[in-house]
């Protein structure tokens, strides 16, 4: 990949869009990871001004740390880039004690508190972009968005504009190193930054990013294997990727619209002029 050229053609698309929709900026949550990352940079290359909101909820350490390291360097290499953080741990804990109830949890509920934590993360994007007048942008790549739908429905899958959506993670790894994202980010595991034990994304999904990218090329027709026999890996992860594609289908389509036949909506003409009787 021409990394220079596809950094040259995000920004340029996004300032465009941003101007387009007449709005002022952008707004991006930054998370100590390496999509983010890449995400916020591309952003302040825009030349637009830029609000990077760190949003903490029960946040590892490491991830505190990384996250505060890129807000730093971006508020030094580039001048459109306003830099917070808005601790919303208080705020989720009160939610949750009152979601919550006396009712014990189950796994069900634990992932329930976990995707209500990307979505309160989300509320917060929205405020600042409503009050400013900004767009919110995504940072989720394409194994993400549209191969096994890694993210929470209206919460971190949540965006006013997605520049990301048609990368790989690997070809997002291309573009941190050639924009100078620190090292510390593109070293670390993947995660969402959600769980309490710090499970990697590799912990949640059962597969590495190229794997998974291999599988959906593979699906997609991208990649040939007619006269190559698949290891046992390489039929694991396909299975793990079409289970996830199937039960995800949800998150990237829109919701469904319940059909109206016009039969309904017509009154017989031997109804015409009868007292209705539905009340």
């Amino acid at each position: 990949m021409n990394a220079s050229a596809v950094i040259q053609h995000l920004s340029t698309w996004m300032k465009d869009y941003v101007t387009t929709e007449e709005r002022d900026g952008f707004v991006v949550g930054v998370s100590g990871g390496v999509d983010s990352a890449v995400a916020s940079t591309l952003a302040c290359l825009t030349g637009m001004p830029v609000l990077c909101l760190f949003l903490p909820i029960h946040q590892h350490q490491a991830e505190c740390e990384r996250a505060q390291a890129h807000l730093s360097w971006l508020t030094r290499k580039y001048g459109n880039a306003e830099c917070l953080s808005v601790d919303l741990t208080a705020l989720h804990d009160a939610l949750m004690a009152t979601l919550r109830g006396p009712h014990p949890g189950g796994a069900d509920e634990v992932l329930a508190e976990i995707n209500t934590k990307s979505r309160s993360r989300l509320a917060a994007l929205y405020y600042y972009a409503a009050a400013r007048k900004f767009l919110v942008l995504g940072t989720g790549n394409r194994v993400e968005q549209r191969g096994v739908g890694f993210f929470a429905k209206f919460g971190d899958g949540g965006m006013d504009l997605a520049p990301m959506a048609n990368l790989y993670k690997t070809e997002v790894y291309e573009l941190a190193r050639a924009l100078g994202v620190e090292q510390a980010l593109i070293d670390a595991a993947p995660t969402d930054g959600l769980w309490p034990d710090g499970r990697t994304d590799m912990d949640q999904l059962g597969a590495t990013y190229p794997e998974l990218e291999w599988a959906m090329d593979l699906r997609d027709g991208a990649v040939v294997t007619d006269d190559l026999e698949l290891s046992e890996r390489q039929k694991e992860v396909l299975r793990i990727y079409d289970e996830r594609h199937a039960d995800n289908e949800h998150k990237r389509r829109p919701a469904p619209e319940a059909p109206i036949p016009w039969s309904l909506r017509c009154i017989p003409a031997s109804d015409i002029g009868r007292e209705n009787s539905i009340h």
